[in-house]
Protein backbone atom coordinates (compact mmCIF):
# COMPACT_ATOMS: atom_id res chain seq x y z
CA UNK A 1 0.00 0.00 0.00
CA UNK A 2 1.09 3.60 -0.75
CA UNK A 3 1.14 6.21 2.28
CA UNK A 4 -0.14 9.46 1.69
CA UNK A 5 1.45 12.41 3.79
CA UNK A 6 0.69 15.62 4.17
CA UNK A 7 3.37 18.21 4.22
CA UNK A 8 1.34 21.50 5.63
CA UNK A 9 4.18 24.13 4.46
CA UNK A 10 7.06 24.68 1.99
CA UNK A 11 9.87 24.83 5.23
CA UNK A 12 8.52 21.43 6.43
CA UNK A 13 9.38 19.61 3.22
CA UNK A 14 12.75 18.11 4.02
CA UNK A 15 11.07 15.98 6.93
CA UNK A 16 8.59 14.56 3.86
CA UNK A 17 10.93 14.12 0.75
CA UNK A 18 11.55 10.66 0.48
CA UNK A 19 12.93 11.08 -3.63
CA UNK A 20 10.20 7.99 -4.52
CA UNK A 21 6.80 9.92 -3.70
CA UNK A 22 5.08 11.54 -6.15
CA UNK A 23 4.29 15.60 -5.08
CA UNK A 24 0.87 16.93 -5.04
CA UNK A 25 1.83 20.89 -4.76
CA UNK A 26 -1.55 22.89 -4.09
CA UNK A 27 -2.09 26.85 -4.04
CA UNK A 28 -5.59 26.68 -4.19
CA UNK A 29 -5.54 30.26 -3.81
CA UNK A 30 -4.33 30.65 -6.65
CA UNK A 31 -1.27 29.61 -8.51
CA UNK A 32 -2.51 26.23 -9.07
CA UNK A 33 -5.49 26.68 -9.60
CA UNK A 34 -4.65 29.85 -12.23
CA UNK A 35 -1.92 26.58 -14.03
CA UNK A 36 -5.05 24.05 -14.42
CA UNK A 37 -7.17 26.87 -16.05
CA UNK A 38 -4.34 28.09 -18.12
CA UNK A 39 -3.38 24.69 -19.45
CA UNK A 40 -7.43 23.98 -19.92
CA UNK A 41 -7.27 27.13 -22.25
CA UNK A 42 -4.67 25.77 -24.56
CA UNK A 43 -1.85 27.05 -23.35
CA UNK A 44 1.02 24.72 -24.39
CA UNK A 45 3.73 24.63 -21.48
CA UNK A 46 3.78 26.39 -18.04
CA UNK A 47 7.74 27.49 -16.84
CA UNK A 48 7.12 27.99 -13.18
CA UNK A 49 9.91 29.83 -11.83
CA UNK A 50 10.44 31.31 -8.08
CA UNK A 51 11.55 35.14 -8.43
CA UNK A 52 10.69 37.87 -10.74
CA UNK A 53 14.20 38.00 -11.67
CA UNK A 54 13.80 34.52 -13.16
CA UNK A 55 10.80 35.85 -15.17
CA UNK A 56 12.06 39.27 -16.81
CA UNK A 57 14.36 36.83 -18.45
CA UNK A 58 12.17 36.00 -20.97
CA UNK A 59 10.30 39.48 -20.68
CA UNK A 60 11.37 40.30 -23.91
CA UNK A 61 10.91 36.83 -25.86
CA UNK A 62 7.53 37.03 -27.88
CA UNK A 63 7.10 33.59 -27.89
CA UNK A 64 6.02 33.71 -24.14
CA UNK A 65 3.64 35.09 -21.92
CA UNK A 66 4.00 36.26 -18.77
CA UNK A 67 2.29 36.20 -15.52
CA UNK A 68 3.77 37.36 -12.60
CA UNK A 69 2.15 38.00 -8.97
CA UNK A 70 2.98 39.13 -5.25
CA UNK A 71 0.91 39.51 -2.18
CA UNK A 72 -1.89 38.76 -4.28
CA UNK A 73 -1.83 41.56 -7.45
CA UNK A 74 -0.62 41.37 -10.55
CA UNK A 75 3.84 42.78 -11.06
CA UNK A 76 3.37 46.31 -12.62
CA UNK A 77 5.01 45.37 -16.51
CA UNK A 78 3.64 41.88 -17.03
CA UNK A 79 0.75 40.57 -19.26
CA UNK A 80 -0.91 38.75 -16.67
CA UNK A 81 -1.22 37.85 -12.51
CA UNK A 82 -2.33 34.43 -11.41
CA UNK A 83 -6.01 35.00 -11.63
CA UNK A 84 -7.67 32.37 -13.31
CA UNK A 85 -10.81 34.03 -14.21
CA UNK A 86 -8.49 36.63 -15.98
CA UNK A 87 -7.01 34.11 -17.56
CA UNK A 88 -10.57 33.26 -19.40
CA UNK A 89 -10.42 37.26 -21.15
CA UNK A 90 -7.31 36.33 -23.00
CA UNK A 91 -6.59 34.23 -26.12
CA UNK A 92 -4.20 31.83 -24.94
CA UNK A 93 -4.71 28.83 -27.21
CA UNK A 94 -1.24 27.76 -28.10
CA UNK A 95 0.98 29.99 -26.16
CA UNK A 96 3.57 29.33 -23.57
CA UNK A 97 3.98 30.84 -20.37
CA UNK A 98 6.11 32.24 -17.77
CA UNK A 99 4.54 32.00 -14.44
CA UNK A 100 5.93 33.33 -10.77
CA UNK A 101 3.67 33.38 -7.59
CA UNK A 102 4.08 34.29 -4.04
CA UNK A 103 3.74 30.66 -3.04
CA UNK A 104 3.17 28.17 -5.94
CA UNK A 105 5.81 28.65 -7.94
CA UNK A 106 7.94 28.74 -5.09
CA UNK A 107 6.62 25.12 -3.85
CA UNK A 108 6.83 23.60 -7.36
CA UNK A 109 10.76 24.11 -7.34
CA UNK A 110 11.33 23.19 -4.17
CA UNK A 111 9.49 20.03 -4.43
CA UNK A 112 11.39 18.92 -7.88
CA UNK A 113 14.59 18.26 -6.82
CA UNK A 114 14.08 14.50 -6.05
CA UNK A 115 10.55 14.03 -6.99
CA UNK A 116 7.88 13.77 -9.74
CA UNK A 117 5.84 16.51 -9.33
CA UNK A 118 1.80 17.29 -10.46
CA UNK A 119 -0.33 20.25 -9.30
CA UNK A 120 -3.51 19.87 -7.64
CA UNK A 121 -6.76 22.04 -6.87
CA UNK A 122 -10.54 21.35 -6.52
CA UNK A 123 -11.16 21.78 -10.36
CA UNK A 124 -9.30 19.00 -11.15
CA UNK A 125 -9.73 17.08 -8.10
CA UNK A 126 -11.23 13.82 -9.79
CA UNK A 127 -8.70 13.65 -12.82
CA UNK A 128 -6.13 14.06 -10.45
CA UNK A 129 -7.19 11.18 -7.89
CA UNK A 130 -7.74 8.72 -11.30
CA UNK A 131 -4.14 9.61 -12.10
CA UNK A 132 -2.78 9.02 -8.80
CA UNK A 133 -4.41 5.31 -8.65
CA UNK A 134 -2.88 4.52 -11.84
CA UNK A 135 0.52 6.25 -10.74
CA UNK A 136 0.16 3.58 -8.16
CA UNK A 137 2.98 5.34 -5.12
CA UNK A 138 3.25 6.89 -2.21
CA UNK A 139 1.85 10.82 -2.44
CA UNK A 140 3.26 14.06 -0.72
CA UNK A 141 0.87 16.75 -0.97
CA UNK A 142 2.88 19.56 -0.56
CA UNK A 143 0.75 22.28 0.95
CA UNK A 144 2.43 25.98 -0.65
CA UNK A 145 0.70 28.19 2.05
CA UNK A 146 1.88 31.44 2.57
CA UNK A 147 5.00 32.77 2.94
CA UNK A 148 5.97 29.18 4.37
CA UNK A 149 3.17 29.46 7.23
CA UNK A 150 0.35 27.33 7.25
CA UNK A 151 -2.83 27.86 4.76
CA UNK A 152 -6.36 27.05 5.30
CA UNK A 153 -7.74 26.66 2.22
CA UNK A 154 -4.46 24.38 0.89
CA UNK A 155 -5.34 21.73 3.77
CA UNK A 156 -8.58 21.56 2.81
CA UNK A 157 -7.86 20.35 -0.41
CA UNK A 158 -5.22 17.69 1.05
CA UNK A 159 -7.81 16.35 3.15
CA UNK A 160 -10.46 16.44 0.04
CA UNK A 161 -7.66 14.51 -2.13
CA UNK A 162 -6.69 12.06 1.22
CA UNK A 163 -10.56 11.48 0.91
CA UNK A 164 -10.55 10.32 -2.68
CA UNK A 165 -7.51 8.45 -2.07
CA UNK A 166 -8.70 6.26 0.84
CA UNK A 167 -11.19 4.85 -1.32
CA UNK A 168 -8.90 2.63 -3.38
CA UNK A 169 -7.45 -0.28 -1.63
CA UNK A 170 -3.80 1.08 -2.58
CA UNK A 171 -3.75 4.03 -0.18
CA UNK A 172 -3.78 4.05 3.78
CA UNK A 173 -2.12 7.29 5.79
CA UNK A 174 -0.97 7.35 9.33
CA UNK A 175 0.60 10.88 9.96
CA UNK A 176 -1.64 13.09 12.12
CA UNK A 177 -1.30 16.03 8.98
CA UNK A 178 -2.93 13.66 6.65
CA UNK A 179 -6.04 12.74 9.97
CA UNK A 180 -6.07 16.38 10.62
CA UNK A 181 -6.82 17.54 7.33
CA UNK A 182 -9.21 15.29 6.49
CA UNK A 183 -11.16 15.77 9.46
CA UNK A 184 -11.06 19.48 8.03
CA UNK A 185 -12.16 18.46 5.12
CA UNK A 186 -15.28 16.47 6.18
CA UNK A 187 -16.07 19.24 8.29
CA UNK A 188 -15.98 21.86 5.98
CA UNK A 189 -16.95 20.32 2.13
CA UNK A 190 -20.82 21.41 2.75
CA UNK A 191 -19.91 25.33 2.09
CA UNK A 192 -15.77 25.85 1.71
CA UNK A 193 -16.92 29.46 0.55
CA UNK A 194 -18.11 30.09 4.47
CA UNK A 195 -15.84 27.76 6.12
CA UNK A 196 -12.80 30.30 4.96
CA UNK A 197 -14.56 33.49 5.82
CA UNK A 198 -11.79 34.09 8.43
CA UNK A 199 -9.28 32.63 6.52
CA UNK A 200 -5.96 35.15 5.86
CA UNK A 201 -6.44 35.08 2.33
CA UNK A 202 -9.79 35.07 1.44
CA UNK A 203 -10.21 37.87 3.43
CA UNK A 204 -6.70 38.73 1.49
CA UNK A 205 -8.64 38.62 -1.74
CA UNK A 206 -11.50 40.27 -0.63
CA UNK A 207 -9.64 43.59 0.15
CA UNK A 208 -8.43 43.50 -3.32
CA UNK A 209 -11.88 42.89 -4.58
CA UNK A 210 -11.14 39.91 -6.28
CA UNK A 211 -13.05 37.65 -4.39
CA UNK A 212 -14.85 35.73 -7.63
CA UNK A 213 -11.46 33.85 -7.69
CA UNK A 214 -11.86 32.39 -4.35
CA UNK A 215 -15.25 31.14 -5.56
CA UNK A 216 -14.23 29.74 -9.09
CA UNK A 217 -11.11 27.43 -7.16
CA UNK A 218 -13.39 25.91 -4.90
CA UNK A 219 -15.36 24.34 -7.95
CA UNK A 220 -15.22 21.07 -8.22
CA UNK A 221 -14.02 19.03 -11.23
CA UNK A 222 -14.12 21.85 -14.31
CA UNK A 223 -11.43 20.04 -15.44
CA UNK A 224 -9.81 16.48 -16.67
CA UNK A 225 -6.12 18.79 -16.68
CA UNK A 226 -3.40 17.11 -15.24
CA UNK A 227 -0.66 19.78 -15.04
CA UNK A 228 3.07 17.69 -14.76
CA UNK A 229 6.23 18.92 -14.90
CA UNK A 230 8.74 17.54 -17.08
CA UNK A 231 12.28 18.92 -17.62
CA UNK A 232 11.43 22.15 -15.38
CA UNK A 233 8.37 22.96 -17.96
CA UNK A 234 4.37 22.36 -16.59
CA UNK A 235 2.20 20.17 -19.22
CA UNK A 236 -1.20 19.18 -19.25
CA UNK A 237 -0.53 15.13 -19.23
CA UNK A 238 -2.33 13.02 -21.96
Amino acid sequence: MNNIKVCLTPSLFPIYSDRTSVVVVVDVLRATSAICTALELGVESIIPVSTIEDALDYKDNDEYIIAAERNGKIVRGFDLGNSPTEYSNHSLEGKKMVLTTTNGTKAINIAKQDHLVVTGSFLNLKALTSFLVEMDKGIIILCAGWKNDYCLEDTLFAGALTEQLINNEKFYYDNDSTASSLMLYQKAKDNLFDFLKDSQHRKRLAHLGIENDVRYCLELNKSEVIPILKDNILISHS
